[in-house]
């Protein structure tokens, strides 16, 4: 366990060892800190991933700095992290520094030119962002803010909504998602057990297209039990076989 402590210099194992160990633990107090740590980063996110980057950075490069401290450090951070999260959601005014309330950056087509300073963004960045959403006109902007994330929410007028089924009261299909059950000639058994079916229904399903479960590259299964394969190609033979 040397490789914990700072030393003049790391054997190359010391340093495999250093570097599983802080990938795992990593990989740990992102489990703790929860997806919200990994999806848009807020001001209290950013914070972290500053300093916890920094944190485990400098023992990984310099074998002078030992590992246990800066574990103990970020152990110590993700604590407070996980404590400010929780008060963020008991107390109105911390959750207001913390998580700030939307900018208002386009209402009824208008630009709020006064919120574009509030929220730091200039007129480019802001049309960036509309010709992402496929706007070609603001005008027909009904709203657009300024998320606490870093991202602009945009809705169109209602007039220049897209129609749907809905609207034109056409008669539509069930909604079904396919998902895998077979990847690489490998089934997902839980799947298969949250469907409420077998190997035998399974293999039912694939033999009418005479593929060997190994041989199936993908396999989907809907809600309504459609199952579509797809297989690996056969080799053909050389003229002459």
């Amino acid at each position: 366990m040397d490789f914990f402590e700072s030393k003049e210099s790391l054997t190359t194992i010391e340093w495999v060892l250093r570097g599983t160990v802080s990938f795992v633990f990593l990989l740990l107090v992102t489990k703790l800190m929860g997806q919200r740590s990994i999806s848009q980063l807020r001001f209290l996110d950013f914070i972290i991933a500053l300093t916890l980057g920094n944190i485990i950075a400098h023992p990984l490069s310099d074998e002078e700095l030992g590992l246990k401290g800066s574990m103990i450090t970020t152990i110590v951070l993700i604590v407070l992290y996980v404590i400010a999260t929780w008060l963020s959601l008991k107390w109105p005014f911390f959750k207001r520094y913390l998580d700030p309330s939307p900018i208002t950056l386009i209402q009824n087509g208008l630009i709020q030119f006064h919120n574009l300073s509030k929220a730091r963004i200039s007129i480019d960045f802001l049309f960036s962002e509309l010709r992402k959403e496929k706007v070609e006109d603001i005008q027909k902007v009904s709203l657009a803010v300024w998320e606490p994330g870093g991202t602009i929410s945009v809705f169109m007028d209602t007039q220049y909504q897209p129609v749907t089924p809905a609207d034109m009261k056409l008669e539509t299909q069930p909604f079904m998602i396919s998902r895998p059950i077979i990847i690489d000639g490998k089934i997902d058994m839980s799947l298969l057990q949250e469907i409420g079916k077998d190997l035998v229904w399974l293999n039912t399903k694939i033999a009418p297209t005479n593929t060997n479960i190994r041989d199936v590259i993908l396999a989907t299964v809907t809600e309504n039990e459609n199952v579509l394969v797809y297989s690996k190609p056969k080799k053909r033979g050389l003229p002459g076989d």
